[in-house]
């Protein structure tokens, strides 16, 4: 561009080249465009591009590394990260489904989010895993693993991932799979946003005929919180679950005298119709007479619970991945739990396994497969100030639970770069760099838990 005009008049000029649109701080829809969730972030970038394919994000790159701006991206859902000086990429017009029945692939655009997707594909009695929340855009959860219900039948997000279309920092647009730009692939499956811009993902899809699942909410006790983990331990693989020690909302299936108090909320889910999962189910029901079992047949989607897309609560997480979930841990995480002034506040339990272990810790860069449970503090706030209080919380939470060398998943990673080798071991890190330093060696994305150039 030439620089002897203005920087606005210079992203006018942009937006006349682009098939998606460029959104100003002067338009009316600005500020909706441009707000994140979660709600700890007011920021305001200088435009916002809501890009149409692939090459409207490379000649938006271009223009990024002609005026040294910086590049914040927003795939379909949830965004941590933005920008105030720079420009933000929305993905979320990239929503195309394009569905191969015989061959049970998918393309998807990277702007679409994990109930959009899963709404489209159970349609045909097929399933990818994302994770617990459909708002979620499928780019980000992608990138980072995908840790969600079906975990233990079918491993990550990214172990159902057959290939990419990215646009990398110099503007190429390249397919990335084993045999095309392998070490990209490598990457991308747990690298986070570091790599490059994807604007298509393709996925195997899994045959899913039936499923059974939704809450049993127990008693939020030390034996019915370590019993839980060894029963999920010890259960089939068509059986994951998500569960939260949290205080009861008021939901119409709880008694009103519970609300409040706190409960053990197991999310449950089986790969498999209600006989096959009865069976499954049974340890779970034994371990104390529930305040509500709404466990049934239904559609893989009715796991994602309903969500008001006008709320943008600020979140307070920290996470930690252990080699163990005993008595004594349950009993900490009850005590946090209770201890926390935050009107939503939550010690969540991830159980994984199964496939999830299955796979070789060298085959993609997330690489703590030998994990056994994944464990979080999470709090929602009205406000940032409120949310580095309870950010507090949630550190002395994770603390008090360490054991060993320190691990999280990526995804819930807020304090990066502090706890980026948690992320990554040594080995993994170091091949991150390498592959960084052929893909961005200047660090053109670097708004995201960010990894250096070797």
């Amino acid at each position: 561009m030439d620089k002897r005009f203005p920087l606005e008049d210079q992203i006018e000029i942009l937006a006349s080249t682009l098939t998606g649109r460029v959104v100003l701080p002067y338009h009316a829809d600005y500020d909706g465009v441009r707000a994140l969730v979660p709600g700890n972030y007011d920021l305001r970038p200088r435009a916002v591009v809501r890009v149409a394919d692939a090459r409207d994000v490379a000649a938006v790159l271009g223009f990024a590394r002609t005026t040294g701006l910086e590049v914040a991206v927003r795939s379909g859902g949830h965004g941590g990260y933005g920008t105030d000086t720079g420009l933000l990429i929305d993905l979320r017009d990239l929503a195309a489904i394009d569905i191969d029945h015989d061959a049970r692939t998918v393309w998807a655009g990277a702007g679409l989010t994990a109930g959009e997707l899963t709404r489209a594909v159970e349609q045909h009695h097929l399933i990818v895993g994302f994770g617990d929340t459909a708002s979620v855009g499928i780019g980000g959860i992608t990138l980072g693993g995908g840790i969600g219900y079906l975990v233990r039948k079918h491993g990550l997000t990214i172990d159902s991932v057959l290939a990419a279309e990215v646009v990398t920092a110099a503007g190429d647009i390249v397919r990335a799979d084993a045999t095309h730009h392998p070490d990209l692939f490598w990457a991308l499956r747990g690298g986070g946003g570091n790599f490059g811009i994807v604007t298509r993902w393709q996925y195997r899809l899994h045959e899913l005929p039936a499923f059974t699942g939704g809450p049993l909410v127990l008693p939020a006790t030390p034996e019915v919180v370590s019993g839980f983990v060894a029963a999920a331990e010890a259960a089939p693989d068509e059986l994951s679950a998500i569960a939260s020690i949290m205080p009861a909302p008021p939901l119409p299936f709880l008694p009103p005298a519970l609300h409040g108090k706190t409960v053990f909320v197991c999310m449950m889910a089986f790969a498999g119709g209600p006989e096959a999962a009865a069976g499954a189910l049974a340890p779970f029901r034994a371990l104390a007479t529930p305040y509500a079992d709404l466990v049934q047949p239904g559609p893989y989607s009715s796991m994602y619970m309903p969500q008001d897309p006008g709320q943008r609560p600020a979140f307070s997480v920290r996470s930690r991945l252990l080699d163990r979930l005993g008595r004594q841990e349950a009993e900490t995480l009850i005590g946090f739990v209770e201890r926390s002034d935050a009107p939503m506040r939550l010690g969540e339990i991830r159980v994984l396994g199964g496939a999830f272990g299955r796979v070789p810790v060298d085959a993609t860069a997330f690489a703590h497969r030998h994990s056994r449970v994944m464990v979080s503090f999470i709090a929602l706030s009205e406000t940032g100030t409120a949310a580095r209080r309870h950010d507090r919380w949630a550190t002395a939470g994770i603390h008090a639970l360490a054991q060993g060398e320190d691990r999280v998943y990526v995804n819930f990673l807020l304090e990066a770069p502090a706890r980026l080798g948690a992320a990554y071991p040594a080995p993994t890190l170091a091949r991150l760099r390498r592959i960084k330093r052929q893909y961005d060696p200047e660090n053109l994305f670097r708004l995201n838990k960010n990894i250096l150039p070797a």
